[in-house]
């Protein structure tokens, strides 16, 4: 479904990623692991169209969309939870939702994607007047998800899900990820949560200093210790 190959980005003078490529298949959930400052935000926004990589090529399902701006690429399919959800505070969970429903493509199927997404997370409909910024952290991170999917995406992208949450929360949006992904959509997870995220995924690549540096299955590179804790510490 997504193939990036040798593909490199920088800020600036800055480079970040250098001749990256990893393959997702459908129905996959695919794992990006590394430390923090890997790279792993930076290939995410240069798959999603935030950036634009300075070479190599980003295909979606076998058409090269390296050059295309993000509203596009969203049109075509791909929804990103960004790292620290990116709500907008002052709307309520219901407004935060519809918002990613509004696309040509989503429009259509709101009211049906809506059902879906209190089905998923049931208390986004109890605080659906909620102000998004009187939530607590995990659930402004199932309004993030909520509204990604209301977008009826065919591959979710999501961009550190766990970060700043408690561990029984980080479990409950684990689940959440492997149910959505059980429900045909594909997953792209970019994770410092390393051991949780190699336990759910199909595949996953270990980023170092903007390279891939290790490949396998979730369960192959969790019970790599010793190359594990070469490479990220764990």
């Amino acid at each position: 479904m997504l193939k990036l190959h040798d593909v490199s980005a920088q800020y600036g003078q800055a480079k970040v990623l250098h001749h990256v490529s990893i393959e997702v298949k459908e129905g996959e959930i695919v794992a990006i692991v590394g430390s923090n400052g890997a790279g792993k935000s930076t290939l995410v926004k240069a798959i999603t169209g935030l950036i634009q990589p300075t070479a190599g090529k980003v295909l979606f399902n076998d058409r090269d969309i390296t050059a295309l701006p993000a509203h596009e690429i969203y049109e075509m399919g791909i929804a990103q939870v960004m790292e620290r959800r990116r709500l907008f505070p002052d709307m309520t969970v219901l407004e935060n939702l519809l918002i990613g429903g509004a696309s040509k493509r989503a429009l259509p199927h709101r009211e049906e994607s809506l059902r879906y997404v209190y089905e998923l997370f049931p208390i986004l409909k109890e605080r659906a007047g909620q102000r998004a910024k009187t939530l607590s952290g995990g659930q402004q991170q199932m309004v993030a998800i909520g509204r990604a999917l209301m977008g009826r995406p065919s591959m979710l992208i999501l961009d550190e899900p766990s970060i700043g949450l408690a561990p029984v929360i980080v479990k409950e949006v684990f689940q959440a990820i492997q149910t959505i992904n059980k429900q045909g959509v594909t997953v792209l997870l970019n994770e410092q949560n390393v051991k949780r995220s190699l336990s759910i995924c199909h595949h996953a690549y270990v980023l170092e200093n903007g390279k891939i540096v290790l490949e396998g299955t979730g369960l192959e590179l969790l019970h790599d210790e010793k190359t594990m804790k070469a490479y990220i510490g764990v």
